[in-house]
């Protein structure tokens, strides 16, 4: 009896057998328990709480009951890449050639790069405390290292700061769009067309482009849209570069206001959010791959970045606007290589929409229904329920985008440095590293270092609105 139940416990959802104790990754103690009848089984003995819940274990009939969170990981490398490379990407993509215009070409690069390197770190903190007690789910991270405030808080931020993200993204369709069907058609910008109305086109593009892609059961399944997303990368840079060949402006002496440029680059990097899904949804998943596959998507938007900003800076110097499509709209509107650039922009927000929804609808998930199996009319409904408030926020109040500013610039710092390190300094066990090892040390100062860009993004947010400046947005 004892033989059946340990072997029992050794069952994985995917039906292979494992060391259990060795994916939570801590110790823990068997021990025989009787029952009334006499008869002895195996208890787990968890005074740590390594154990989420009874979840881990599987059931009287040896089946473990399957959670919404539950996947076999059938996503490529590849497309693993995709996908987080394309939740790197955000709007701020834009704002990178005005933050090189104030910062010069060898400051930003710098600058750029010790983020990346940052991004990277927090990464590694968020894997191998996923490691160590077997959890594939920011929110419950946060559960296992403050309980259900830890969860609660970072099922929140994820909420806000993506939610904002999604709204930068279809602000972004629903005030270009129109620009680019009317200079298509050549028609006239004061007429009362409904194809030229923002918010129907805002509307039709979330029913039949964005709603259908955040139906897909598992992220992985957006990998040929994220691949086709950052593709278009690709003619935006071929754009940007024949303008810089044919010299269409003046180019004068770049300012400077260093210090406003970064929170724009601080953030540049967001995608902690989408990491354990993507994680969760690898095929063969090992902590060092899924480093492997945030290291190459940190690199591939890291050259990126540089080269949008590059472009665009070596094409209006100072001129650059905040806003790079408004820059590009000031030479011709009408231009064919300057309207495929701002649909290759149009199309790489799009596509990008989808995925910063996954996290959101998985964050609700955990905080609403963290115990309940997959359910297809749930999964639609909060799609469809984000969806339609997003789309009444961009038409109704496009005003609170300024609010969300202040959300980004608190929710971010959190999602990118400070949970990261505080969940990683509760959750790695005192007897492996002390507080007093340097990992542990590192993870504390890099707390800090979120803290610290917390109160400078909040005060530049501040000091723009109440002198009515232009200071961008950060990266999403």
């Amino acid at each position: 009896m004892m033989e059946s139940s340990q072997s029992e416990m050794n069952i994985l959802s995917n039906g292979k057998s494992h060391n259990l104790v060795d994916d939570v990754g801590m110790p823990m103690k068997t021990m025989l328990e009787e029952d009334q009848n006499g008869t002895q089984t195996v208890r787990f003995d968890d005074p740590e709480g390594g154990l989420e819940n009874e979840g881990f274990l599987p059931s009287a009939d040896g089946k473990k009951p399957i959670r919404f969170t539950d996947f076999e990981g059938k996503t490529s490398f590849g497309m693993s890449v995709f996908n987080l490379g394309n939740a790197i990407m955000g709007s701020g993509i834009l704002g990178l050639a005005y933050a090189m215009a104030n910062t010069g070409i060898l400051l930003f690069l710098f600058l750029l790069t010790a983020v990346a390197a940052l991004s990277s770190y927090s990464i590694h903190l968020l894997l191998k405390s996923s490691g160590i007690v077997g959890i594939r789910a920011y929110e419950q991270l946060g559960n296992r290292a403050f309980g259900t405030p830890g969860k609660m808080a970072a099922g929140i931020a994820i909420t806000l700061q993506n939610i904002g993200a999604m709204s930068s993204y279809l602000y972004i369709v629903k005030s270009e769009l129109p620009l680019v069907i009317q200079a298509f058609l050549k028609a006239d910008p004061n007429s009362d067309l409904w194809y030229l109305n923002g918010n129907y086109l805002v509307i039709m593009v979330s029913a039949s482009v964005i709603l259908p892609l955040a139906l897909m059961k598992q992220l992985g399944y957006l990998g040929y849209t994220s691949g086709f997303s950052l593709s278009c990368m690709v003619l935006i840079y071929f754009g940007m570069s024949s303008c810089i060949a044919n010299n269409r402006v003046t180019h004068l002496c770049a300012s400077s206001q260093t210090a406003y440029t970064i929170p724009i680059l601080a953030f540049a990097f967001v995608c902690h959010p989408e990491v354990l899904p993507i994680y969760t949804e690898l095929r063969n998943p090992t902590q060092k791959k899924m480093q492997k596959v945030s290291n190459l998507s940190i690199l591939v938007m890291y050259t990126m970045y540089f080269l949008a900003a590059l472009f665009g800076y070596l094409t209006f110097y100072d001129n650059v606007e905040p806003e790079l499509l408004h820059t590009y709209s000031r030479i011709d509107p009408y231009d064919t290589l300057i309207l495929c650039v701002r649909v290759a922009v149009l199309t790489a927000v799009t596509l990008t929409v989808p995925i910063v929804l996954f996290p959101v609808r998985r964050a609700i998930q955990q905080m609403i229904f963290p115990t309940k199996s997959f359910n297809w009319l749930r999964h639609i409904s909060i799609a469809l329920v984000l969806l339609t408030f997003i789309n009444m926020l961009v038409i109704f109040a496009p005003n609170i985008l300024g609010i969300f500013g202040i959300i980004g610039a608190t929710s971010a710092p959190c999602l990118i440095f400070i949970f990261p390190a505080v969940f990683y300094i509760r959750i790695v066990p005192k007897e492996d590293e002390p507080m007093t090892s340097t990992p542990k040390i590192l993870a504390a100062c890099f707390a800090a270092l979120g803290v610290s860009f917390m109160v400078m993004s909040l005060s530049f947010i501040i000091i723009d609105w109440t002198t009515g400046g232009g200071l961008a947005a950060g990266a999403h």
